[in-house]
C-alpha cells in the first residue's frame, strides 16, 4: 500500500474536522442557561459517559434543571468525583453514578438490571459516551472497539431500555433519546460485510464507521417508534468540534495544533453540551423525531443516512450481534 492510499483516510476524516471548525465559524456560540428551559422536576435521565467532557456538561445541566440524572460509566472512580462536583455545582442530590462499560454486552445488561430494580421511569436517554483514533483492538465481545463500544453498546442499551421509556413517555411529554454522532460520518463508510474492519484496519474508518452508524440508527429506530405510535422520539446530534479528551489518539502533530487554536476555534465542552441538552429538555423539540441537530439547529445528514434499506439492514444485523429479537421485522 502506498503511503498516499495509507493517508486518504486519515486526511477525509480531518477535512469533515475542518469543515465543522469552519461551519462552527459562521455561527455565534451558543450554550444556553438552564434557564432558557423549563424545569423537568420529578423526570429521569441517563447519561453515559456523563463523568466528563460533554457528558458532565449534560448531566450537571439536566441536574440543575431538576431532574434525577444517573451517570453511566466505566470508571467508578471518575463517575463518583463527578457527583460530588455537580452535587456541588447545582445544590441537588439527584444525581448518581452506576456502572456501565459499553465495551462489555454483560455490563450493559447488569447495568439495565440495576436500573429497573430502582422502580423509576426514564424520560430522557443520552447516549453521549465514545472513543475515537484509538489503535486496532477489540472489545470484550470481540467487536472491533469504535464499532462495538461506540455504535454496538448503543443500540443494545437503548433497546434493553426501549419499554421503560415507552412507559415514561405520554402524549404531551414525550420521553427523549438524544445520541452523539460527530460530522465524521459525512465521510463515513459502512460496510456491512466487513463491520469489524477486520480487512482493513483504519482507526479514521473506524471511527467515522461508527459515528455513521449512530446517525442510520437513530433513523430506523425512530421509524420503528413512530409505526408503533409510541411516544417516544428519537434525534441525533452534532455537538460540533470539541475540546475535550476524545483528541488524546492523534497525531502529536495534531495535538500540538489544538493546544494552539482550541481557544479560537474549538467549542468548550459546556458549549459542545448544548445541542444535546436541546434536544433533551427545549420544549421546540417535543414530539419531533429523526432529526439531525447542530448548534440546536435541524439540519441535513449524509446522503447515505436516508438509504432506509442500509437502516434496515443495519439495524438487522445488529440485533444478532449483540443478541436480541428483530422486532423490527415485522415492520415495513
Amino acid at each position: 500500500m502506498s503511503l498516499l492510499s495509507a493517508l486518504l483516510p486519515l486526511l477525509a476524516v480531518y477535512r469533515a474536522g475542518i469543515a465543522a471548525i469552519l461551519r462552527q465559524l459562521g455561527r455565534r456560540r451558543r450554550c444556553p442557561p438552564p434557564a432558557a428551559f423549563p424545569t423537568q422536576n420529578g423526570k429521569v435521565a441517563i447519561v453515559t459517559g456523563g463523568a466528563k467532557g460533554i457528558g458532565y456538561q449534560t448531566a450537571k445541566h439536566l441536574a440543575r434543571l431538576g431532574m434525577h440524572v444517573i451517570i453511566a460509566g466505566d470508571i467508578e472512580s471518575e463517575g463518583q468525583e463527578a457527583v460530588r462536583k455537580i452535587k456541588e455545582e447545582t445544590l441537588t442530590g439527584k444525581v448518581e453514578f452506576l456502572y456501565c462499560d459499553l465495551a462489555s454486552m454483560k455490563s450493559i445488561r447488569q447495568f439495565v438490571q440495576q436500573f429497573r430494580a430502582k422502580n423509576c421511569p426514564l424520560h430522557v436517554l443520552v447516549n453521549n459516551a465514545g472513543v475515537m483514533l484509538v489503535p486496532e483492538r477489540k472489545t470484550e465481545d470481540g467487536f472491533e472497539e469504535h464499532f462495538g463500544l461506540n455504535y454496538l453498546g448503543h443500540f443494545l442499551l437503548t433497546n434493553l431500555l426501549l419499554d421503560t421509556l415507552k412507559q415514561s413517555g405520554t402524549h404531551s411529554h414525550n420521553a427523549r433519546i438524544v445520541t452523539v454522532s460527530s460530522a465524521t460520518h459525512y465521510v463515513g463508510k459502512l460496510h456491512l460485510n466487513d463491520l469489524q474492519s477486520r480487512c482493513s484496519y483504519s482507526p479514521h474508518g473506524a471511527y467515522a464507521q461508527s459515528k455513521l452508524a449512530l446517525v442510520l440508527f437513530t433513523y430506523r429506530l425512530q421509524h420503528l417508534l413512530t409505526a408503533n405510535g409510541s411516544h417516544v422520539t428519537a434525534n441525533v446530534v452534532d455537538p460540533g468540534v470539541v475540546n475535550t479528551e476524545l483528541y488524546k489518539h492523534v497525531f502529536w502533530v495534531v495535538k500540538v495544533a489544538i493546544w494552539m487554536t482550541a481557544w479560537l476555534f474549538l467549542k468548550t465542552p459546556e458549549e459542545g453540551a448544548s445541542t444535546s441538552i436541546y434536544a433533551a429538555v427545549s420544549p421546540e423539540m417535543e414530539g419531533a423525531g429523526g432529526c439531525y441537530l447542530y448548534n440546536e439547529e435541524r439540519t441535513k445528514s449524509a446522503d447515505i443516512a436516508y438509504d432506509e434499506e442500509l437502516q434496515r439492514r443495519l439495524w438487522t444485523e445488529s440485533c444478532k450481534l449483540v443478541g436480541i429479537s428483530d422486532e423490527s421485522s415485522r415492520v415495513p
